[in-house]
């Protein structure tokens, strides 16, 4: 896959993955969809299964319909902005706000 997923959680709290570090995504809860990555700062505690974690909050009964926008973007390539918490731009209008968590 080409490409970059871009998520800004803060003004201070942004990550930019390339699409071959995608390792996939799932529905943890009602309005919420878990994306991981492979770490994006190294392998700092020696394991080999070092993930990012990016937590995508979105209107309950949506989660299909969000899948389907990002993975759509995603095989489009180019650069897909999914979220951007500071200025509320989403790439689909039922995505709330996102959170990073670097090396889970």
């Amino acid at each position: 896959m080409n490409g970059f997923l871009v998520f800004i959680d803060d003004a201070n709290d942004a990550a930019c993955y390339p699409a071959s570090r995608f390792r996939g995504m799932t529905i943890a809860s009602s309005a919420t969809i878990l994306m991981q990555f492979e770490a994006s700062i190294g392998d700092p505690d020696g394991s080999v299964d070092n993930t990012d974690l990016v937590t995508l909050t979105c209107t309950a009964g949506q989660e299909k319909a969000v899948f389907l926008a990002i993975t759509k973007q995603l095989m489009k390539g180019g650069v897909v902005l999914v979220a951007d918490d500071v200025a509320s731009e989403y790439c689909h209008k039922d995505i709330t706000a996102c959170a990073i968590t670097l090396d889970v």
